[in-house]
């Protein structure tokens, strides 16, 4: 089989390190949903899924129905899919009919769940997202009685499963007047929706950040994406943790995502020569460059351009000259032994070294999931032990 420019392997025993940890913080009783929207954030829904599966996952949130399909293709065991996004109308009768779960957030979207549900004799599974204050997605508390009126009419076609918000910005402490808002009108329309006669299965509001520094927020089922996969959804997050513990570090999450790829090329250049294209570096002195087969096609942030780094036989490299589109070059001049064919991590770590992923987005002033999340599709995921 041809081989990919890159590969990215994925830790089993650093997803389950991750579970365990977050499992101390919100208990055993919540319902562990693993948010594998955007591709599992970059780490490939038909390699994740399975592995999750493995650590116990038996819950996945997607933010469509194509997605939804994806996770389903790729399940081993009896996993519950949930949409939290978009659905088609035209695939309303295959989510129905396969009993994948979905946010209902407008009047429109219940109303034609119950004649799809009615049309093919099998329930719809919804959960209700109210609006709360993160003015994304969400029924209106005006709306919200009509709802409630029209599922208990119509309990034949809906089973109501889950009653839900979203937090806007909950990962940033500057924001905690702003939660605190949202979580008492989430608990004011809860009231409000049992009060009406008909109480939901499940009440859910937690993502990673909400989950991991607010109790208060964990209800019956936590949606855990960032933290999952070893990443901390920020820094104020991840301060309030040590403070909860008391101490003064501390590395409970475990990076899942290791990417790597091999030098493709060695070029020995004169002092004062230009790398690549343009004139962005120049050489200092004679160097031994290596020449790597990706870049911003293959989702190598161009932004990285002589400010990154890699790893290269347990030594850091930068990266001199602009990230091409499907090619950059790196520094190995105080890297005497490099050789064509040489391992080289791009997010992980080698003998003593790592480039995190937050180091990594450090450079590209771009969040974590927004750097993972973008690595194609096209690069080959194996999950490792």
């Amino acid at each position: 089989m041809v081989r990919h420019s890159s590969r990215i392997e994925l830790s089993l025993a650093a997803l389950k390190q991750n579970i365990n940890f977050i499992r101390k913080k919100i208990g055993t009783d919540a319902i562990f949903s693993s948010v594998v929207k955007a591709d599992a954030f970059g780490h490939g829904i038909g390699t994740f899924v399975p592995m999750a599966e493995k650590a116990g996952i038996r819950h996945f949130s997607v933010a469509s129905s194509y997605e939804a399909w994806e996770v389903s293709e790729a399940r081993t065991k009896e996993s519950t899919i949930m949409i939290m996004g978009i659905l088609y109308d035209d695939d309303m009768e295959w989510v129905i009919k396969n009993e994948v779960e979905f946010f209902v957030f407008d009047l429109p979207r219940l109303k034609k769940a119950k004649a799809a549900a009615e049309m093919i004799g099998k329930k719809a599974i919804i959960h209700l997202e109210v609006e709360t204050g993160g003015n994304r997605t969400g029924l209106e508390e005006s709306k919200l009685d009509e709802a409630l009126e029209y599922i208990k009419q119509h309990s034949e076609w809906i089973r109501f499963e889950g009653f839900c918000t979203h937090y806007a910005g909950i990962e940033s402490l500057s924001n905690q007047f702003r939660t605190r808002k949202q979580l008492d009108k989430f608990e004011k329309l809860y009231e409000r929706t049992t009060q009406s006669g008909i109480e939901p299965n499940l009440k859910h509001t937690a993502c990673s950040a909400a989950a991991l520094a607010f109790p208060e927020t964990v209800m019956d089922l936590v949606r855990i994406g960032t933290a999952h996969y070893g990443m901390w959804p920020s820094p104020d997050i991840y301060n309030v943790h040590l403070q909860q513990t008391g101490k003064k570090r501390d590395a409970p999450l475990k990076r899942v995502l290791t990417w790597k790829t091999d030098v493709m090329h060695i070029k020995e250049i004169k002092k004062d020569e230009f790398v690549g294209y343009g004139t962005s570096y120049q050489a200092p002195r004679d160097m031994k460059i290596a020449v790597l087969p990706l870049g911003y096609s293959n989702g190598y942030p161009r932004t990285l351009s002589n400010r990154g780094e890699v790893i290269i036989r347990g030594k850091k490299a930068p990266v001199v000259g602009l990230i091409n589109m499907n090619v950059f070059m790196v520094d190995v001049s105080h890297n005497e032994n490099v050789e064509v064919g040489d391992e080289v991590v791009l997010i992980g770590r080698q003998k003593n070294h790592v480039i995190s992923i937050r180091s990594f987005s450090e450079f590209t002033n771009a969040i974590n999931n927004e750097l993972v999340s973008r690595l194609p599709d096209a690069i080959p995921r194996v999950a490792v032990k």
